[in-house]
């Protein structure tokens, strides 16, 4: 049998046709799944994404061609962070099986997308007589240990404790896993107990090289004159930001006409964003870099792949990162990166080659990657020209979504 409707589950953050990257809880994961939704549409699969409704979203939205956005409300009609969610996905389950009840949707599989949604399709599921599949994007008891701090405060932040235990339930109920980087098949059998199979499959995300590219139509916008080094991201605390702050102050007085622009955030930033924000404020003066550091805040998706393609780097310097879209998109633009070897992007790119790949909780360590590229022009083209070849062969959209109609069939 051949797939032909599928439900995505991808239920915190604003997931919306054109989302609010760098809003809370909207970065990488909801870009995957627009993206991928997108990309089996255009082969021909029908897609239903499933999200959770607030602020008063519209109940549908079309989110491209043969794709559709439904959302389902629970709990509070305002916006609340993932980690204060669970209490309310039991109504969330039971709201979606009314809802395809009452608007006669049947589905050949169900993929949830972090553990949220994996709560919802281990019990959805079943109700619905079909498989779910899942990916994780993040594993809790890894994230737990590689952020450290007082494990009660960390607890009281994150409920690691109620996450894990749930992700166990979550692995053990589905039929087939989906992991975007080699070391998490390790990490499920060191924290989980769950051994790769032929049902454990590692598929990375994809690019959109439509939108990012090297071609540059000469468009200025904000922030892209003269030289410097872009980082992207949300303003949080595990996004190493302080790190890179203090890399820079090393490399400063040896360029001195270069700057650091620090992209990323919500539009409407809440008091936590606004928080972390002033705290990397805070070091860069203590470093004596204003003028030299730019906070550009909410970045538009038009404006993004200037803002790659004009940079003579661009850095990810997370405490952990599950994968890194970011810099994938950076060398689709044709600029070289520097990005963390903590975590699932090390495993699908060659340090030296592709990026240079550095612990960037080691300042020295990470100056002296941003320093190699200022001193030296040729590894800067050689990583550009490396990374395009890889994007091309590994990591279109197109590609990423064939390789999940394949895993899909198995359960179908």
């Amino acid at each position: 049998m051949t797939l032909s409707r599928l439900g995505l589950f991808s239920v915190h953050g604003y997931v919306e046709a054109e989302p609010r990257l760098g809003a809370t809880d909207t970065g990488g994961q909801v870009t995957y799944v627009l993206e991928l939704a997108r990309a089996l549409a255009g082969q021909g699969v029908a897609v239903d994404l499933y999200t959770r409704q607030f602020d008063n979203r519209p109940e549908e939205e079309a989110a491209g061609e043969g794709v559709r956005l439904r959302r389902i409300p629970c709990g509070p009609l305002g916006f609340v962070i993932k980690e204060e969610l669970y209490p309310y996905w039991p109504e969330f389950v039971d709201r979606c099986e009314r809802y395809m009840g009452a608007h006669g949707l049947s589905y050949d599989l169900l993929h949830s997308h972090y553990w949220d949604a994996g709560y919802a399709c281990r019990l959805l599921a079943p109700r619905l007589g079909i498989p779910f599949v899942h990916t994780s994007h993040s594993l809790g008891a890894w994230k737990r240990e590689l952020m450290g701090g007082d494990p009660a405060e960390m607890e009281k932040l994150y409920h690691f404790d109620e996450r894990v235990a749930e992700e166990s339930r979550v692995f053990a109920a589905a039929a087939g896993l989906t992991v975007t980087n080699p070391a998490s098949v390790e990490k499920y059998r060191e924290y989980y107990g769950v051994e790769a199979g032929p049902n454990m499959v590692v598929i990375p995300p994809g690019v959109n090289t439509d939108r990012f590219n090297a071609t540059d139509d000469g468009r200025a916008v904000a922030a892209t004159e003269g030289p410097y080094h872009f980082a992207l991201s949300r303003i949080d605390t595990n996004k190493g930001l302080d790190f890179l702050l203090h890399a820079f102050a090393r490399v400063a007085p040896e360029a001195p006409t270069l700057r650091l622009v620090i992209g990323g955030g919500s539009a409407e930033p809440q008091e936590r964003e606004r928080r972390v924000r002033e705290e990397l404020q805070d070091v860069a003066a203590t470093h004596g870099l204003e003028g030299r550091v730019t906070f550009t805040g909410y970045v538009t998706d038009d404006d993004l792949p200037y803002y790659y393609r004009r940079a003579e780097a661009f850095v990810l310097p997370s405490k952990f990162e599950p994968f890194g879209m970011t810099a994938l998109e950076a060398m689709a633009c044709g600029t070289p990166v520097v990005a963390t070897n903590l975590g699932g992007l090390a495993r699908f790119l060659v340090d030296g080659r592709d990026a240079l790949l550095v612990d960037p909780s080691v300042t020295e360590e990470l100056a002296g990657a941003l320093r190699r590229l200022v001193v030296n022009p040729d590894l800067a083209a050689q990583l550009v020209a490396a990374g395009h070849e890889t994007i091309a062969g590994e990591f279109t959209w197109e590609a990423i979504a064939r390789k999940h109609l394949a895993f899909y069939e198995r359960f179908v």
